[in-house]
């Protein structure tokens, strides 16, 4: 009998089932949205205002939050503090919502246990993710498995797949979903395509608008 509550094949149903793990451990269930935030504090992730990294200039702030803010998401500092937390920099450019993913990515870093790298300048994004443009990105020094798992089993995790096939089949829209999870439009579709639930989304939403 097929399984509606996880997605079709078993890559995606092995990144659910990790995405309900981490659910589960932050005590939200079925519909409810899931705040990185209130998990950091478990993963032992500090998040610091922006405004608060020192020995930059006026012109490379400038830039950071300007023409370069869609080249960066956030990310950990690789060293931890003396008490074994780890900063993490999330670019305030982008809003609360993709904020959400990127620190949910971390998160999900973390509970996997994956080495951390340090951050590093790289010439194109090889998994896909919301809002990243073609060109250079900053990023880790790359592991690409373990990027490809933290951001999917993140995402998962920010919107559960029972719920969202639910909210296909009943012909709610991207944005419909997003509100409903915190999340931006762009990560609620990319959830919805991952998980081959497009066809339907598309022949439920054009049926019922």
């Amino acid at each position: 009998m097929k399984n509606l509550h996880l997605p079709a094949t078993e890559k995606r149903k092995q990144f659910e089932l990790r995405a309900l793990g981490l659910r589960d451990f932050a005590g939200v269930r079925n519909e409810q949205a899931l705040d990185p935030f209130a998990l950091a504090r478990f993963a032992r992730l500090l998040v610091v205002d922006f405004d608060r990294i020192r020995g930059l200039s006026p012109e490379s702030r400038a830039h950071l939050l300007g023409d370069a803010a869609d080249e960066w998401s956030g990310g950990a500092c690789s060293k931890p503090l003396p008490n074994g937390w780890r900063l993490v920099i999330l670019n305030p450019a982008h809003g609360p919502a993709r904020n959400r993913a990127t620190l949910m990515e971390e998160v999900a870093h973390v509970f996997l246990g994956h080495q951390p790298n340090r951050l590093a300048a790289v010439g194109r994004n090889p998994t896909v993710r919301e809002g990243a443009s073609n060109g250079k990105i900053v990023a880790r020094e790359y592991n690409h498995a373990d990027e490809e798992a933290a951001y999917a089993i993140g995402a998962a995790a920010l919107v559960p797949y029972a719920a969202l096939r639910r909210m296909v089949v009943e012909g709610r829209s991207g944005n419909e979903i997003a509100r409903r999870f915190g999340v931006s439009r762009q990560l609620a579709e990319y959830r919805i395509k991952v998980t081959h639930l497009w066809p339907e989304y598309k022949r439920r939403f054009g049926l019922m608008h």
